[in-house]
């Protein structure tokens, strides 16, 4: 009799154990729309299980440092959310944040990805010396506040800033990118924090299903030094000069090429973004690539898959043999902060690398 009734308590506190996992799973930040204007009411709806009587709270976290920047309580249901931050009005700021819902302690469901809308920084091709705009093949990519800091330094402009509108908010559910090949699956954590226009068309493209059937038309998989340097994809024509039908500027990223990273191919114009990306092979072949090309992705798995495809056979062209191909890429919820994989570029990283050199070679189009 006594066994008997311990096993149906263990069997009752089982199912306790279920319950509140998978009420845990309901648990999540949704907000009302997309976008709010500057001085609007951000409203987001904490939906939380009916069965979790704790305490509830949001924290507003910095994505990459994971530093929390402000924290309140909340409440089930409708919320306003510049009522529990007054100072996402107050401080207009182009810095992203994410929004992360607690019980009790407990990091739980996806983070909401607050972006700030401001005037772009546009990236123009300046005469290194004198920062004049120009055509030439030796003119150098530059954004706007870094060209009217050198101008103004020199006495050709009045003030160094350039004139920033800041016209509120863009709020939406964090994703992460499971990119489905014929070699096995790469999964990408976006970072709208560091090009956050950029890794937000990249979504907009996975959801309408774009990056379906397309083969990897670029492999470098070493530069003339042996330097790993990167695999191309993203152009339905399988040529290398198709896209989505629009480009998008070059966004200034803080995000640093690397093992993993994806990031933007282009034209010589440094305003030709648009669905074709590379994924880097390795820190010391991609490096010179920061602050010309948007890196605004980074791998948390799949390191197999990216080698698999970087060791397909070539031609002179550096074009596959045998193309590896995406079959199929998703987007869908990313994980609780604390849950979160670390970058592949910090599993993975090769020390034995040589970095003496740099290379010409760039992820045209």
């Amino acid at each position: 009799m006594q066994t008997s009734l311990m096993n149906r308590f263990k069997t009752f506190l089982t199912l306790c154990v279920v319950m509140i996992i998978s009420s845990n799973l309901k648990a999540q930040l949704i907000p009302d729309r997309l976008y709010y204007g500057v001085g609007q009411r951000v409203v987001v709806y904490v939906q939380s299980p009916d069965e979790f009587f704790g305490e509830l709270r949001i924290d507003l976290v910095h994505p990459e440092t994971l530093k929390v920047v402000h924290s309140a309580p909340a409440a089930g249901g409708r919320v306003d959310l510049t009522s529990l931050f007054p100072t996402i009005w107050s401080d207009k700021s182009a810095q992203v944040l994410l929004a992360q819902l607690y019980l009790d302690s407990d990091a739980t469901g996806a983070p909401l990805v607050i972006q700030p809308m401001v005037t772009p920084n546009i990236a123009v091709r300046a005469d290194e010396s004198t920062m004049s705009l120009s055509e030439s093949d030796d003119a150098k990519v530059v954004f706007e506040d870094d060209r009217r800091s050198t101008m103004f330094a020199k006495g050709q402009v009045e003030s160094a800033e350039r004139e920033v509108t800041y016209s509120g908010l863009r709020i939406y559910i964090e994703q992460e990118v499971v990119m489905q090949t014929n070699e096995g699956d790469i999964v990408f954590r976006m970072r709208p924090d560091a090009a956050p226009n950029t890794a937000y068309n990249f979504i907009h493209l996975v959801q309408g299903g774009f990056y379906t059937d397309i083969i990897f038309h670029r492999i470098v998989a070493a530069l003339a030094d042996g330097r790993k340097f990167v695999i191309q994809v993203g152009d339905p024509s399988g040529t290398g000069s198709g896209g989505p039908g629009y480009m998008v500027d070059l966004e200034k990223t803080t995000l640093l090429h690397d093992f993993g990273v994806l990031s933007m191919a282009r034209a010589a114009d440094p305003n030709t973004n648009g669905s074709q990306v590379f994924v880097c092979l390795s820190r010391d072949g991609t490096s010179f690539l920061d602050g010309r090309y948007t890196a605004f992705a980074q791998a948390v798995s799949g390191a197999d898959v990216i080698r698999a495809i970087a060791a397909s056979p070539v031609d002179a062209d550096d074009r596959p043999l045998d193309p590896p191909m995406i079959e199929k890429t998703f987007s869908r919820d990313a994980p609780a902060i604390s849950d979160r994989l670390l970058p592949l570029s910090a599993q993975d990283r090769n020390a034995d690398e040589d970095t003496s050199d740099t290379s010409l070679t760039e992820p045209d189009r």
